[in-house]
């Protein structure tokens, strides 16, 4: 059966392509979005990144699981400014989200708290927006404001001393991607490489006895090929204790 262009379909294609070019074009990718609920319209506190109650009500709550910007958990943590396109009742700002989790719905991008959702529509149309249910939109990644270009890292609830050892990136430093994590063994004289098994979350078996030397690969393009170690300032004492926080200045 043939496929036959008529009036309506050209019309529909060219506002397609007009919507790619306006998008790309400011550094916005064009996308969709919908919304999940929850009782007190905060985030998922079992979410993929790890995060647990943190991710439910960083930034105010306003978070959201991600499908393309997840990028295996490299993504945790990132800020996305998204702004749906759904005529007047839409904000020329949006909202500014963190990604907390995974998400993946009807060919959507980014999977909101209702609070997150109704943040972009002007201010009495939030129910309007909500009715929509799935919005087309437009996002890019920004510079998160919590900590300016710093990182924070925490020793993950999970680790058992002294066979197990894990830390969460809880705040990513400003538009740089955490690619790669590292432990100085002092008896080899050697790195050694930990490994990444979910998330945000970094980990090691069996890890080096005594103070412990962290190093992190980052990267702003999310290639190993194109980053840059930066050691962390701080030792974490010998017998380490989870939840414990420590922040690493980055300058690159």
């Amino acid at each position: 059966m043939g496929f036959t262009l008529n009036y309506k379909n050209i019309v529909h294609l060219m506002i397609m392509i007009l919507e790619l070019v306006v998008c790309y074009g400011q550094d916005f990718i064009c996308s969709r979005a919908t919304y999940y609920g929850s009782p007190d319209c905060l985030g998922n506190p079992t979410g993929s990144c790890g995060y647990g109650e943190y991710g439910r009500t960083v930034n105010d709550g306003y978070v959201a699981g991600v499908h393309r910007p997840y990028r295996n958990g490299t993504g945790c943590g990132a800020c996305y400014q998204v702004r749906c396109k759904a005529g007047s009742i839409c904000t020329d700002e949006g909202v500014v989200v963190v990604a907390t989790d995974f998400g993946v719905g009807d060919w959507v991008d980014f999977l909101f708290t209702a609070r997150a959702y109704s943040k972009m529509a002007r201010p009495g149309f939030e129910a309007e927006l909500l009715s929509y249910g799935v919005v087309n939109i437009e996002y890019k990644r920004v510079a998160c404001t919590f900590r300016g270009s710093n990182m924070i890292y925490s020793v993950h609830p999970g680790t058992k001393y002294p066979h197990y050892f894990a830390i969460i990136i809880i705040y990513p430093p400003g538009l740089y991607d955490v690619v790669g994590a590292q432990i100085w063994q002092e008896d080899c004289k050697e790195w050694r490489p930990m490994r990444k098994p979910f998330g945000a979350v970094w980990d090691m078996e069996n890890p080096p006895r005594g103070d412990l030397r962290i190093r992190f690969l980052f990267s702003a393009t999310g290639d190993v090929n194109d980053a840059t170690w930066v050691e962390s300032p701080n030792l974490i004492p010998a017998y380490w204790e989870a939840g414990v926080n420590y922040e690493l200045a980055i300058t690159l």
